[in-house]
């Protein structure tokens, strides 16, 4: 048992030298402990061996499999109903030419310029082809975009676009079987019924310091999640669209979506980045530098290609519009959960990951940088007094743009 807890011990550390990294530098701590997570499983396995940072253990996967799971909860919960539906048009061209463009972009580029094979070619088109929900939203938050009509626009478009993801990962890597048909039944029967059951459980038996809310919405998504392993997908997948059902009810409530991240980001995702960064090889980069390159800009330009004329059209010209398509250019969360699920099932192998999440990490950083540094729309940033009062208490902030 000692060891179990001098582990988790380092991998706190780890996590804490992330959050104090992210904030020097001025980036996503999500994006800090994958980095963090890499150089650990280097310096660490140059010390003591590979498996010294016990990124295999069934403990801290099952930690990181939780975190991934309530990290795609929160994604979906957190997106606004009134916004969605006043904006759909926008955000379905947006999402839908987000997701296709790098989607069929990257797969084309891995097959005939990097020589992959046809599944692990479309793997690599799904895991690039999203929008980093975790990234957008936590510059929208630091920023105070959250609260206008502007940033829960690109919000609600992020949403299209990683549920283009989710639902080529299930459709194309997911065997069709009667499992499959139970799973999405029930699924189905589940979704029409949260709406309603949901806040009137809440209201009848919630409140309380027991946190009934929280671990009611942990056996809904455990309980999803596992049927969904066991008819072959993953359990990730019906986090987001549960999250999405519930943004009306769950979503609205500060405080527990407030406590909720407190769970996610204090104690579980940390697991889930650290880990995911660990499974990456810098020996596999370092031979082929090339093909981080290649997949890369096959991600950027084909997102940018279709996103700017598209997000113009709607009105969003100048910075605004610039800024608009870079931070829909970002990926991070549904990507490494894309590569880290075809490494688990055999589709690509340690080397094909390898340059799959670095090129996911690229994809978070570098537009991430470049819109903050010269493409903020800053008339639109809303007053800092009232970003503080949502910040510091948790309270709701009317929509600043009206």
């Amino acid at each position: 048992m000692d060891d179990v807890w001098f582990l988790a011990a380092l991998w706190l550390l780890l996590a804490l030298v992330a959050v104090l990294i992210a904030n020097w530098l001025r980036i996503s701590t999500a994006l800090s402990e994958i980095v963090v997570g890499t150089v650990a499983q280097m310096a660490i396995g140059v010390m003591a061996g590979s498996a010294a940072l016990g990124a295999t253990a069934p403990w801290i996967t099952f930690l990181a499999g939780t975190g991934a799971i309530v990290l795609t909860f929160l994604a979906g919960a957190e997106l606004d109903p009134e916004v969605f539906r006043a904006k759909w048009k926008e955000s379905t061209a947006v999402g839908l030419i987000g997701f296709f463009g790098p989607f069929f972009g990257a797969a084309l580029v891995a097959h005939f310029a990097l020589g992959w094979e046809w599944r692990a070619s479309w793997l690599a088109g799904v895991a690039l082809s999203t929008t980093s929900v975790a990234v957008v939203y936590a510059v929208m938050l630091e920023l105070g975009f959250n609260q206008t009509l502007y940033g829960k626009a690109i919000l609600a478009a992020c949403f299209i676009n990683d549920l283009g993801t989710v639902i080529a990962l299930g459709l194309i890597f997911s065997p069709f079987t009667v499992k499959t048909l139970i799973f999405l039944g029930t699924s189905l029967a589940v979704f029409v019924a949260l709406p309603f059951l949901t806040p009137w459980f809440f209201q009848r038996y919630g409140g309380r310091v027991s946190e009934l809310e929280t671990k009611y919405l942990l056996l809904v998504l455990f309980g999803l999640g596992g049927l969904a392993v066991w008819s072959g997908s993953e359990a990730v997948l019906p986090a987001y669209l549960i999250g999405m059902v519930l943004a009306g009810t769950v979503g609205k409530d500060h405080f527990l979506i407030r406590r909720l991240r407190t769970l996610t980001f204090g104690m579980l995702t940390p697991f889930y980045f650290i880990r995911a960064g660990s499974f990456v090889s810098a020996s596999a980069l370092a031979a082929a530098p090339l093909a981080f390159v290649a997949l890369f800009f096959a991600k950027m330009l084909s997102k940018l290609f279709g996103l700017l004329p598209t997000v113009r059209a709607f009105g969003y010209s100048g910075h605004d519009g610039i800024y608009y398509s870079l931070m829909m250019s970002t990926g991070l969360t549904f990507g490494t959960i894309s590569a880290l699920f075809g490494l688990n099932n055999g589709i690509i192998d340690q080397t094909q990951y390898s340059h799959l999440v670095a090129t996911v990490i690229g994809s978070a950083v570098i537009p991430t940088a470049i819109a903050n540094a010269w493409f903020m729309p800053r008339h639109l940033l809303p007053e800092r007094a009232r970003e503080l009062k949502e910040a510091v208490y948790g309270e709701p902030v009317g929509d600043l743009d009206s």
